[in-house]
């Protein structure tokens, strides 16, 4: 890097910047301490007084008057016509450069095999969710969300009985079946409804609960609806539920949890967020 590169315009600048100040100050402290050399005999005084203390009436010195009104200037010509708008951004730079990168990565990961999906799946998680999740996912004792069960049946009722916290969705929070009036033999029927008929897991290993689940739905259709689409997004979307896309919009939403709140992983591109989906879904159906 070079420290006196006059042909660019930032440093130029900087330098013009750095040298008036330096020589505003000297000419605004060489007048203060001139003036305190001064004797006066009288002074106004302010008729304000605090504890019979009272304040001269000294007008503002020109060089601060001068500098507040270049400031000023200089601070509208800068966003109006200046560096942000006209010249170098290192936030614009590294924006374009990402935008750049994900084209490329987009283009090289493109046609992933679903084992691949899953190992760049693995290896995103263990260094972006795993601080949290643990490292085999189970949540570290309750502290976070067990993925070794998201996506399964048995995932389904472990959010019937207890809820769903921390959904940023705008319909609310699922309370648990508790509360919701949902008597406890009717959770895995319900379930089992679900994982069959609606998610993305079309399958359940309780088939003679089917029918009785669908009967009790009813209680959930008045949130997720008839289809568990979940109203036009008022509430999570059930037959994106046991694929790679429930957890993906996950990611997009972020979600309150017990130790704080899971971010929004804006850092993650398209390919990257569905193979963290993949692993994540892998790990219910036991891959």
């Amino acid at each position: 890097m070079q420290w006196l590169n006059l042909e660019d315009n930032i440093n130029l600048l900087s330098l013009i910047g750095a040298v008036l100040i330096v020589l505003i100050t000297l000419v605004i402290v060489s007048r203060m301490f001139k003036k305190m050399k001064e004797k006066k005999e009288e002074a106004n005084l302010s008729e304000h007084q605090w504890d019979e203390i009272g304040e001269y009436k000294n007008p503002i010195p020109t060089g601060w008057a001068v500098v507040f009104f270049l400031a000023i200037v200089w601070a509208i010509w800068y966003f109006l016509w200046g560096y942000p708008l006209k010249s170098f951004s290192s936030i614009g730079q590294y924006n374009e450069e990402v935008k750049a990168y994900n084209v490329k990565f987009e283009e090289k990961f493109k046609n992933l095999s679903s084992k691949d999906k899953i190992a760049m799946g693995q290896n995103i998680f263990l260094v972006q969710c795993s601080a949290c999740h643990g490292i085999t996912a189970d949540g570290i004792n309750g502290k976070a969300q067990n993925l070794n069960i998201w996506g399964s049946e048995q995932g389904i009722i472990d959010v019937i009985k207890h809820g769903s916290k921390g959904m940023n969705f705008p319909g609310g929070e699922m309370p648990a079946a508790a509360d919701l009036g949902i008597a406890q033999e009717d959770i895995p029927a319900i379930a089992a409804y679900v994982a069959k008929d609606i998610s993305a897991i079309k399958k359940t290993k309780d088939e003679g609960l089917v029918e009785k689940g669908k009967q009790a739905y009813a209680t959930c259709a008045s949130c997720h609806g008839e289809d568990g689409k979940g109203q036009d997004g008022m509430f999570p979307d059930l037959t994106k539920y046991g694929s790679a896309a429930f957890v993906v919009d996950v990611l997009h939403s972020g979600k309150k949890g017990f130790i704080g709140t899971m971010p929004v992983f804006s850092t993650l591109n398209d390919i990257q967020k569905e193979a963290v989906g993949e692993y994540v879904i892998s790990l219910s159906r036991g891959e």
